[in-house]
């Protein structure tokens, strides 16, 4: 019944219940939804006028998956601890996100950390933080399941539970809070966070979250209280680790930890595998987020694992087995995901792309549809040797996508330390054929901080620099990456100590002085930012005081630049008593108890010591090795004997190898393609309306909404010519954030034999079948004429909460001869505007109404916020949350539409 009352009577009840607290638990819930719940999507939508990018909050996203809450027996939260646009970019979250919303009876849905105003608005509002689909409260869910991506996340996973109404450490969640689970890269070391969770998933989670949400459901059904009975249960399942299931004890020698198993059947938790990738769900219709997230292309995983042996690396060791998709399936996946998605970029993912044993002719089979989409094919992780220009060739006949190149060391004697196994020559090569094929940018990336490191292996970066340099071309350029080494677990190196921050910063200033080089450009990673990443890589359950400690001083989005607040740390580590070094430049013995060793991720620790002996010529004194012995990559070489295979259930899966198919490629997503040399073209203007949450779309959110739309439904459009095709749209105007439309227009140049009502009527409702919420497109009309620019537009302006228009602000403008707004463009220029000859008519219906026709003439147009801010000196919070709509657009003349 409340939600059928009218929006105004809905919020003042809701305002009640907050004050009446007594009322609050005996309301009975109402369409599936608790009085909470009520309260959270009111509140919610009255903030996201208030914040920066608030389609980051709206959860409408193509592809989504909402779910009807009376068929749900487990509701489970994928929270990922970064902003929107970093975690819609995670390929582990859509990967979950698709396999469990598969299950008929289990709704997952995203929680992001919010940007730092939404914090803000959700701490004075008293607003628990709610997920993207359903905006149900985190402390309403089942389970919680956390992605442990990246040690600087650790703070915004706070963030998270105490906005979410959560208690941090699992021993305080009674039996009336969700299961805070995680998963991730750094759950093979969990231990600095492991009492914040209640289980933790070590390796693929494909299989182990299906099963744990079907063990919760039964737990749910028997009607249980006892949360340890769920958790003995799970720990039953090969991967998940239960942190409450071991009891940290600490040596008084090296002061280290070691985990007591509770339970003798319970001693080491064993890291999962999907034994063969072909056999799994994969997501073929990802959501397309809004806004521009770091990665906005299509992603699709070609392979999981590495076998080059790489010893600094911690996910060539723990992604191991090499595990290929076959040619077909990913074949099939990819054409399937472009259609579904409409994505004009597809990104192939894997360690190292190109040592998918079927590049090439998947290259040439998936190029053969991508050149007729104008969709381009990049390579986010490729090695030196690999990208041969058969490759490049391949890569470049749509469009040439960038490529970062590894060497990791400058030195030969370096790289075989590391066992990088790939030499300069390959290096100069593989960048000679990028520059000589067009390329204009490539990428290196360097580590400082190697084992054995000395001064003459940073004079080598500097020099293989400048030697790439004298191959490039006059308008190419190298930008050239620096980080420092961080030991993490589980790889070879994982004993030796870290940098010290001084040395980190001496090596850093002396590449900054010798790589002041035109052409080049040398980015690095904050020296602070590596130590924290170090500390929190090799920590163990002592570090979890330092975490509050550090959050409740204002630490967030430590992995950010802006953001990090090296000091704060500084004085948390203070507080709680922590020594940094202790766990990030202190050497440790092969024989001292390791805070992971619990986790067993198939990688034996013998073979890493092994591994880590080559890299010395002396065993037991790491000193440094005249000529150092590299381990052969497996793939192409004997078994070297890591201990993940047992070559039954687990062992290396290639693609072998597939012939190319001369068979045409159909584009499963064209209904209409241009014929090749034909130049029938037709322009069209489409009449579309924005409403509701479409308003906080921005303009180039409107582009690329569109844009994928049009592909998705199969229309064959015109595209501009040059480096990079963009498809020939334009917007007749662009819309404030927060601004309503009944009347907006755009133009398209359209393929199509003739016009006609099928036509129109084809264009209309493929583009509306494909549009997210709030946007609709009502009308297609032909143009043979240039249409007329906007002269006017139309406004209804209504505010909201106590805010009201002062009709003495109204007369002292209407009195006045002039009335000059000014403002500042972005090169800082100032800009005046007389307001009276943009603002065409004003009629203030009420205290709260306004009606407004303002000019849409270049030179003499306006925004309907700065006009009401300007004239009735509003604050920004209240023009914010008025209902601002465009009642309509009018132009100069109409019959140029036909």
């Amino acid at each position: 019944l409340l939600y059928r009352l009218p929006l105004k009577q809905t919020t003042i009840i809701a305002r009640l219940l907050r004050l009446g607290t007594l009322i609050c638990p005996v309301l009975p819930e109402l369409d599936g939804f608790s009085q909470p719940d009520i309260m959270i999507r009111k509140s919610i939508q009255e903030i996201l006028p208030l914040v920066e990018k608030p389609s980051s909050y709206l959860g409408t996203e193509i592809n989504s998956v909402k779910k009807k809450s009376e068929d749900i027996k487990l509701w489970f939260a994928l929270a990922f601890p970064d902003l929107y646009e970093i975690g819609t970019s995670h390929f582990g979250l859509q990967i979950l996100y698709h396999i469990l919303n598969k299950e008929p009876d289990v709704a997952a849905e995203r929680v992001f950390a919010p940007g730092i105003d939404m914090e803000e608005r959700l701490r004075s509002s008293q607003v628990l933080l709610p997920s993207l689909e359903s905006k149900r409260p985190l402390n309403s869910f089942d389970i919680v399941g956390v992605s442990l991506l990246y040690e600087l996340n650790y703070t915004n996973i706070l963030t998270m539970l105490d906005l979410g109404g959560i208690e941090f450490y699992s021993r305080d969640r009674g039996a009336d809070q969700p299961f805070v689970i995680a998963g991730g890269p750094c759950a093979c070391n969990s231990e600095p966070v492991a009492d914040f969770f209640d289980a933790i998933v070590i390796g693929d989670g494909e299989e182990v979250v299906r099963e744990m949400a079907r063990v919760h459901i039964l737990w749910k059904e028997n009607n249980a209280k006892d949360k340890g009975e769920l958790l003995a249960a799970w720990s039953k399942i090969p991967g998940v680790y239960v942190p409450s299931f071991f009891t940290p004890v600490y040596h008084e020698i090296d002061n280290s930890q070691t985990l007591i198993p509770v339970y003798p059947d319970y001693t080491k938790v064993r890291r999962t595998i999907v034994a063969d990738l072909n056999t799994v769900d994969f997501p073929d219709a990802p959501i397309i987020p809004f806004g521009r997230p770091v990665h906005d292309r299509l992603r699709v995983e070609v392979s999981r694992g590495c076998s080059r042996g790489c010893r600094f690396c911690q996910a060539g060791m723990i992604y191991r087995p090499v595990r290929e998709r076959s040619l077909e399936k990913l074949f099939d996946i990819s054409t399937g995901s472009l259609y579904k998605t409409g994505y004009e970029d597809i990104s192939l993912l894997s360690l190292s792309t190109g040592d998918y044993g079927c590049i090439v002719p998947f290259m040439e089979k998936l190029m053969n549809l991508c050149r007729g989409r104008q969709t381009a094919v990049s390579f986010p992780s490729l090695r030196a040797g690999t990208l041969t220009p058969e490759l490049m060739k391949l890569v470049k006949s749509v469009r040439k996508t960038g490529f970062t190149i590894a060497p990791e060391a400058g030195s030969q004697r370096l790289r075989d330390v590391i066992n990088k196994n790939i030499c300069e020559a390959e290096i100069i090569d593989t960048v000679r054929n990028a520059f000589d094929m067009g390329w204009q940018l490539i990428k290196l990336y360097f580590m400082i901080g190697l084992p054995t490191e000395e001064k003459k292996d940073i004079d080598a970066i500097v020099g293989m620099v400048q030697k790439l340099r004298k191959i490039k071309g006059k308008k190419s350029k190298i930008n050239v990456s620096i980080g420092t080494f961080v030991p993490k677990p589980h790889t070879p190196f994982q004993w030796e100590g870290q940098l010290s921050l001084e040395d980190s910063k001496e090596r850093i200033a002396l590449l900054k002085k010798e790589l002041r080089i035109p052409g080049i450009r040398l980015k690095w990673q904050m020296p602070e930012v590596s130590a924290l990443e170090g500390l929190w890589a090799r920590g163990d359950r002592r570090l979890s005081d330092l975490l509050i400690s550090a959050y409740k001083k204002g630490c967030r989005f430590d992995g950010w630049t802006d953001h990090f607040d090296y000091h704060a740390w500084q004085d948390a580590c203070m507080e709680t008593g922590i020594d940094p070094s202790y766990y990030t430049t202190r050497s440790r013995s092969l024989t001292e108890s390791l805070p992971w060793d619990v986790t067993d991720i198939g990688v034996s620790k013998e073979f890493l010591a092994a591994e880590r002996e080559k890299a010395f010529i002396e065993a037991g004194t790491a000193s440094v090795a005249a000529t150092v012995e590299t381990t052969p990559d497996c793939r192409t070489h004997p078994c070297n004997d890591c201990g993940v295979c047992d070559f039954e259930s687990i062992t290396p899966r290639l693609c072998g190898d597939a012939p190319v198919g001369d068979e045409p490629v159909k584009d499963p997503a064209a209904t209409d393609r241009r014929p090749p040399g034909d130049d029938s073209f037709f322009k069209v203007k489409i009449g579309y309306s924005k409403q509701k949450d479409a308003k906080f779309f921005g303009h180039l959110e409107m582009i690329s909404l569109f844009a994928r739309a049009i592909r998705r439904a199969g229309l064959s459009i015109a595209y501009t010519k040059g480096f990079h095709p963009k498809p020939k749209m334009a917007f007749a105007d662009t819309l404030p954030i927060g601004v309503e439309s009944m009347d907006e227009s755009m133009y398209l140049s359209i393929y199509t034999p003739k016009p006609s009502e099928d036509v129109v009527k084809n264009i209309i409702d493929s583009l509306n079948r494909n549009l997210p919420e709030g946007l609709m497109v009502h009308d297609c009309l032909f143009l043979f004429k240039k249409p007329e620019p906007l002269t006017e537009a139309e406004y209804r302006i209504r505010l909201a909460n106590e805010a009201v228009f002062d009709s003495k602000c109204l007369e002292s403008f209407q009195k006045a001869d002039t009335f000059i707004m000014t403002r500042i463009n972005r090169k800082g220029k100032t800009i005046e505007r007389d307001l009276k000859q943009a603002i065409l008519a004003i009629n203030l219906k009420s205290s709260v109404h306004l009606e407004l026709t303002l000019s849409s003439v270049p030179g003499a147009a306006a925004r309907p916020f700065k006009v009401i801010k300007e004239v009735f000196d509003l604050s920004d919070d209240d023009i914010r949350l008025a209902e601002t709509v465009k009642l309509r657009q009018n132009r100069a003349d109409q019959s140029s539409q036909s």
